[in-house]
């Protein structure tokens, strides 16, 4: 797959649902995982991340929107339900993106849609946890961007594609060389 991608939530105050996303993350092959303006118990976070994701994604925990500073050319895409917004199937994911949750019981702010380039949500009846809302986001990015096929028409996996013959060309036939001796 092209491109990168990192994953973050704005106001998050549970560390085992950041926690739960990072290890998510991790498992996506994120570049990165952020938090903006975290509840300080968020720190108490490697408790639920058994990946140790830590370890092997980077996390940034800016303190303020201001603070947060994304790499050149990467988009801003708030995850949030609102009427405005794309449906998660209708979207197309940016090549480098920054997928933005907001927190428990709550919404992003105006501030931070404002700050998005895209804002898209999860056709939902209602609002999802927030690991899981990232899950299904991340996963949305892999079917479509991870090169794989297009879906099959009929219940179940692809068809086999059918043999293309090889063709070799002309066959040519030498004459037996015959002994002098």
């Amino acid at each position: 797959m092209r491109g990168y991608f990192g994953i973050g939530v704005e106001g998050v105050s549970k560390a085992r649902n950041m926690g739960a996303l990072m290890r998510t993350a991790h498992a996506f092959g994120a570049s990165f995982t952020f938090s903006i303006n975290a509840h300080p118990r968020v720190r108490d976070v490697y408790s639920a991340d058994t990946s140790k994701a830590f370890e092997n994604v980077p996390y940034y925990g800016w303190r303020k929107l201001d603070d947060m500073a994304l790499p050149r050319g990467c988009q801003l895409v708030g995850i949030e339900l609102t009427d405005d917004a794309i449906e998660l199937p209708s979207f197309r994911h940016p090549k480098a993106a920054a997928y933005v949750l907001g927190r428990e019981r709550g919404d992003l702010s105006e501030a931070m849609l404002e700050r998005c380039s895209h804002v898209v949500k999860i056709p939902t009846q209602f609002c999802l946890n927030v690991s899981l809302a990232g899950a299904l986001v991340m996963y949305d990015r892999l079917t479509v961007m991870g090169g794989f096929p297009t879906r099959p028409i009929m219940p179940g996996g692809p068809a086999p594609q059918p043999k293309v013959p090889v063709k070799h060309g002309p066959v040519r036939m030498r004459r037996p060389v015959e002994d002098e001796g």
